[in-house]
């Protein structure tokens, strides 16, 4: 009668199932920090496994349809290639990130991963962590390690160096680099930012986040191994600021393409850390009372720092104008006002809206630093269009002739003579203006559902405006304004 050990079988049982789950595969390898209570750790780990298993979907809007079992159903999904980590500062996401290199590499030792952090130091570690994690040598007998796990992945005999390395019958394995910083003749099946920006004089630098983000798309990105097809893209950073990476991917139109796993340090409503052992409730607290409160948000809750100093808190939207039992809008009146560009870089900002209860409804806008010959036939189209009853123009900056061209083209050219075009001398202080009726437009303007993919700049501007500080363009919150002046002009 054969005889089992046991303490073997218990013993192959964990390799194989650290083969099989990534979670299982870090546990194996550091049981003293990844513990099944720590939920974070395990939902990060298991996305990060789903990730690359092709398991996380993504929708995409769509009027295709397609016949399945005899049942019509959108044909509007699919596999989400790119994840975006914010977490809280010595949560153990870079860490969980080198595992999950070594894990990819045991699964696929053909796989290229590129990752770039902040500087050449950390991502030297990076590498060089990912490297000796899989050339790690056992210890004591009952210790399992990578080579237990994976036997068949291995580092390529000769290659030393810590930046960039191969397994065993591969040219290319891996490299880490500082942000940027030339990556040439290489190209990825994985890149991973971790990092990027190193502190909260960065993060306040729009230059430099500039160059951040310029580097990222034209540098990074393009690292691409063409063969293998569109690469996974993960992109691991506290929530500096809105013109960070992660805040202008957001922002683009590739934002749905990304799925964003976020967690914060401490849940008021539930009044529990993110976890006890790492960050307690005690500590935490210290923290929020030594830091400057921006910081403190950025690290711990993923807030960017701008956002404290946003005017605009929200905006509301709607899917429908209203209307009645037949369609019919139940507007009672449509207003347009518009703001001309000051100077060169400046916008001209013209925003068209329903009047239903007092409430404004933002139906058009026309937001861009195109020249007056060019806006004026546009706008005049617009207010024809929209069968505006009233535009007011402010008359500062050359805006009584733009005004009078734009009723002209309208009247003349397109035959409508049913808009009453007004232009005026704004006299007022305009931050005190926008200052003072922000409440108003947060409480009182709708904007259309899809407005941030319509007028994706307005979008930007309007949501990055600081209540203090300079900006860099205060046309939309000047015109936006307007809407709420002529809304009080109208009902007062």
């Amino acid at each position: 009668m054969k005889v089992f050990d046991k303490n073997l079988i218990a013993l192959e049982a964990k390799k194989e199932l650290a083969r099989r789950e990534f979670f299982s595969f870090c546990k194996a390898l550091a049981s003293d920090f990844y513990q099944d209570d720590m939920h974070y750790l395990v939902e990060l780990a298991n996305t990060l496994q789903a990730l690359y298993e092709g398991r996380i979907i993504r929708f995409v809007p769509t009027t295709d349809w397609k016949i399945v079992d005899d049942v019509s159903i959108y044909s509007n999904y699919q596999e989400c290639k790119k994840l975006m980590m914010n977490m809280p500062p010595q949560h153990g996401k870079s860490r969980t990130l080198i595992n999950f290199c070594c894990w990819v590499f045991g699964k696929n030792p053909t796989e290229k991963i590129i990752t770039c952090s902040y500087g050449d130091d950390p991502a030297s570690d990076f590498s060089r962590y990912t490297r000796d994690e899989i050339a790690m040598v056992k210890k004591q007998p009952d210790e399992i390690v990578y080579s237990d796990i994976f036997p068949k992945t291995r580092i390529k005999r000769g290659n030393s160096s810590f930046e960039k390395w191969a397994l065993e019958n591969q040219h290319f394995s891996y490299m880490g680099k500082g942000v940027g910083g030339a990556i040439t003749g290489k190209g990825g099946t994985i890149l991973i930012v971790d990092d990027p920006v190193k502190g909260v004089e960065e993060a306040m630098n729009e230059n430099h986040l500039e160059k951040l983000w310029n580097w990222y798309t034209n540098t990074f990105r393009s690292r691409v191994s063409a063969k293998d097809g569109e690469p996974f893209e993960i992109v691991n950073m506290t929530r500096w600021a809105d013109g960070d990476i992660c805040g202008k991917l957001l922002e683009s139109s590739e934002a749905r393409e990304w799925y964003v796993l976020k967690f914060e340090a401490y849940d008021e409503k539930t009044n529990k850390m993110l976890c006890e052992r790492l960050l307690s409730k005690k500590r935490y607290h210290e923290q929020k009372n030594i830091l400057d409160i921006s910081i403190f948000m950025a690290n711990y809750h993923q807030q960017p720092i701008n956002q404290l100093g946003k005017l605009y808190s929200a905006f509301k939207t709607y899917e429908q104008v209203p209307a009645d039992n037949n369609g019919n809008p139940l507007f009672t009146g449509i207003y347009a006002y518009t703001d001309t560009a000051d100077e060169g870089s400046d916008y001209l900002a013209t925003f068209i809206w329903g009047d239903y209860n007092k409430e404004a409804y933002i139906l058009d806008v026309l937001y861009t630093q195109k020249p007056n010959e060019v806006t004026e036939p546009i706008l005049a189209q617009m207010l024809r269009d929209n069968e505006v009853d009233l535009s007011r123009i402010e008359s500062n900056n050359g805006g009584k002739a733009f005004a009078r061209n734009v009723k002209r083209i309208l009247e003349d050219d397109l035959g409508y003579n049913f808009t009453d075009i007004t232009w005026f001398h704004q006299s007022k202080n305009k931050n005190s203006r926008i200052l003072s009726n922000s409440t108003w437009v947060i409480n009182h303007v709708y904007f259309p559902i899809n407005w941030r993919d319509r007028w994706p700049q307005l979008y930007r501007d309007l949501n990055k405006y600081q209540r203090e500080g300079k900006n860099a363009h205060d046309d939309a919150p000047d015109a936006v304004t307007g809407v709420a002046e002529t809304m009080y002009l109208k009902h007062r």
